[in-house]
């Protein structure tokens, strides 16, 4: 298995000296083929969340309405997810991580699903219905000390969930009924 090796550097406060963590992340996660509890299928109105995805991290998300998120939490845990997104009336079938959680380092007060759809696209499209495929776990919540080590293991995470989207078994769920296109 593939691993990647990450540095995250932190500046102390009080003794201005550099800690430096070193973390070892799996670049696949998940078997070979979804095993239970996946797939798991959601669908819900894109709303409005805080702002931050696209703003403070540069990493646009679409959060999903409270309902949706609230049903998809009695199923699995907190943590961070992969697997495929449509949007609206676009055929099209995207991959996607998605946080499903409290979002400790911005101390939400309530569980949010927030699904970055990995495309640029050219507008936002609040109102319009997302639906998603969720095939795997990548990890758990984390608090972190930086933003920059938020942003950084973020984009471990399209990494890894890029990766794991790969695999045969996986890219069948492109066609899943859910996203209504003939398989």
């Amino acid at each position: 298995m593939n691993y990647i090796k990450t540095k995250v550097f932190e500046l102390t406060h009080l003794n201005c000296k550099m800690a430096q963590l070193d973390t070892t992340r799996p670049l696949i996660v998940g078997p070979d083929v979804p095993v239970s509890p996946y797939p798991i299928k959601m669908k819900g109105e894109v709303v409005r969340g805080f702002g931050r995805g696209g703003k403070e991290l540069g990493i646009p998300t679409a959060n999903l309405q409270e309902e949706a998120t609230e049903a998809l939490c009695k199923d699995v845990e907190t943590g961070i997810y992969f697997g495929w997104a449509q949007v609206g009336n676009d055929h099209t079938v995207y991959p996607m991580v998605m946080s499903l959680g409290w979002n400790p380092y911005f101390k939400n007060e309530k569980r949010i699903a927030e699904v970055h759809i990995m495309h640029t696209f050219p507008e936002d499209f609040y109102g319009v219905e997302l639906r998603v495929v969720v095939l795997g776990y990548i990890r758990p919540e984390q608090d972190y000390s930086s933003l920059d080590a938020l942003i950084n293991d973020i984009n471990i995470d399209i990494q890894v969930a890029n990766n794991s989207l790969a695999r045969p078994a996986y890219t069948e769920y492109k066609k899943d009924q859910l996203f209504g296109i003939p398989g």
